[in-house]
């Protein structure tokens, strides 16, 4: 494995531009400022245009869930989640044992899914270099991977990898790695040959994989991605009952949590360790929010009784977690594509189109600009492993510690584009662990003879509920108001909005914007560390990237996996 290696740059300076670069809510845009070699300004531009909160609005509350859901098609259960949590909240109501068991399970497997496919197949490639991975030595490559997992490899393994690969680019093309936007000679790449040849087996093998946890979700969802089994007051997926389809989601739980601790954990310990210099890069607005999840029994609706708590840490500071108070939260839209100056509450949200231009730089996104008591804040996988982690969770913190003794960093290294994707591996990893504990009491539940999963419940005409979920991508929540026992109005404040929107009515930059200033760009016409740093958030890649040349205007066109 190759030493950390020096951040290389260049002494450009001039405008960037990526455009379009994908996301779960549609398309991002991002421009920045170089100088000297060095990001000194960006802004995130969400340039879809949504509009779910108009559609909703004057339709039965229990409606929602089902539009909701179909935000994003990847972490669509969250969006149900939290629409059915907020009606839940309107209606005061509580769920029995048996139903909040079956919304923990199929979260807990949403996680481990969702952060699988973002390590391997959104993310990985910022990193790995496929066609380095031709000039490996595949017993070399064998020896690497066994010594970091307890898996053993062949030398045979990773020569079929290779021949596969091989086949790819005599075609004339590198299959699902075709992507010359910034593999082959990029000197941003540090992983040797072997590692790179370790990812790219790994990164197949991970296509197979994270079927068993998709399919594990739908065996009490019915389906996905949008599972149906949610209603307000339990969920109605009777046959999860049975010891059958316990049995069959055990079995794809189980071989999906092997793969997460032998495979996904010692491969990000792999690509981290050659990438040290990260711990430094993309660091931030050093606040952090997170709404914890994963409630107990008879909890619900009160945030403080869940398995990862909630918190707010300010500054950086670890000795010092603040307590969440959702009343904290308001909407900015100064320099976003709506009418208006002032933040609102997101009960009082309004959201009125009033586009301007695509490369305005006073209003410039269709994303709004949450803030947490005035203060731009990270939410995220990050954020909550660093409130746990400062909570001193009995999961979570020892967890942390080993990654950071792994790679020889202390605490500090969290606070950064490296942090940022170490924390999403060990959330992934603690959650995989207690899911098989979350099951044992669902199993022991049913054995006790308790088969109830829902309760009787009616629509208020009036009232108002906000649905809090702690999603693979950070703090989500959805703000419902009900009128004549109709939608009267809604609300999603959405992970993106809080780390990817625009800058506020004080002009501060958001979480992403501020994590890239400060970025080396060793190539601008290749710009992978953008990608580096805005893909550790978890935006969801799928199209056409063009970057264009700030003092040519030329547009280089690439594909991004």
């Amino acid at each position: 494995m190759s030493q950390a290696m020096k951040t290389p740059q260049s002494n450009f300076s001039g405008p960037i531009v990526v455009d379009p670069l994908t996301r779960i809510e549609g398309h991002l845009r991002i421009e920045v400022e170089v100088e000297n070699g060095r990001i000194k300004d960006a802004r995130s531009c969400g340039t879809l245009y949504r509009g779910l909160e108009v559609i909703l609005k004057g339709r039965d509350p229990r409606d929602a869930q089902h539009f909701t859901q179909r935000t994003c098609g990847v972490c669509t259960y969250t969006h149900a989640l939290a629409s059915t949590r907020a009606l839940e909240d309107a209606m005061g109501l509580s769920l029995p044992a048996n139903a909040t068991h079956i919304r923990n399970l199929v979260l807990g497997l949403q996680f481990m899914h969702d952060h699988m496919v973002h390590f391997y197949h959104l993310h990985a490639l910022d990193f790995v270099d496929v066609t380095a991975a031709l000039k490996a030595d595949p017993a070399k490559s064998a020896a690497l991977a066994s010594s970091i997992s307890p898996r053993k490899a062949t030398a045979d393994d990773f020569k079929a990898v290779q021949a596969r690969l091989k086949a790819f680019v005599d075609s004339g093309q590198l299959g699902p790695f075709t992507n010359a936007y910034f593999l082959g000679g990029h000197p941003a790449y540090y992983l040797d040959p072997e590692a790179n040849l370790v990812a790219t087996a790994h990164y197949l093998e991970a296509l197979r994989v994270q079927v068993n946890a998709a399919k594990a979700m739908a065996v009490f969802g019915a389906k996905n991605p949008h599972p149906q089994f949610l209603i307000p007051g339990g969920v109605t997926c009777y046959e999860s009952l049975t010891p059958e389809r316990i049995k069959e989601f055990r079995d794809l739980y189980v071989q999906a949590r092997k793969f997460i601790e032998e495979v996904y954990i010692p491969d990000l310990l792999l690509v981290a360790g050659a990438y040290k210099d990260w711990a430094a890069l993309g660091c931030g607005c050093r606040n952090f929010m997170a709404f914890g999840e994963f409630p107990e029994v008879g909890g619900e609706r009160d945030l403080t009784k869940r398995w990862l708590k909630p918190g707010v840490l300010l500054d950086g500071k670890l000795d010092a977690v603040q307590p969440f108070d959702p009343a904290k939260i308001a909407e900015h839209v100064r320099h976003s594509w709506y009418e208006g100056e002032e933040a609102r509450a997101p009960y009082d949200g309004e959201t009125k189109p009033a586009f301007t231009r695509l490369g305005d730089t006073d209003r410039y996104s269709w994303l709004k600009a949450p803030r947490y008591d005035g203060l731009a804040v990270e939410t995220g996988p990050l954020a909550q492993v660093l409130v746990a982690y400062a909570q001193g969770h009995a999961a979570v913190k020892p967890a942390v510690d080993t990654v950071l003794s792994a790679l020889g960093v202390g605490p500090e290294a969290l606070f950064s584009t490296l942090g940022r994707t170490a924390a999403r591996g060990v959330e992934t990893l603690v959650i995989a662990q207690q899911v098989e504990k979350w099951l044992a009491e669902y199993e022991a539940n049913i054995a006790g003879g308790d088969k109830k999963i829902a309760m009787e419940c009616s629509v208020p005409k009036e009232g108002r509920g906000a649905g809090f979920v702690n999603a693979p991508r950070g703090g989500l929540s959805h703000w419902l108001r009900i009128k004549d026992g109709k939608i009267g109005n809604f609300q999603l404040v959405v992970p993106t909005t809080w780390n990817l929107g625009p800058r506020d009515a004080k002009h501060v930059l958001s979480a992403a914007e501020q994590a890239l200033v400060g970025t080396p760009v060793a190539d601008p016409k290749r710009p992978v560390e953008i990608l580096r740093t805005i893909h550790s958030f978890d935006p969801c890649i799928a199209c056409a990237v063009h970057v264009i040349d700030g003092e040519t205007n030329q547009v280089h066109e690439f594909k991004v996996l």
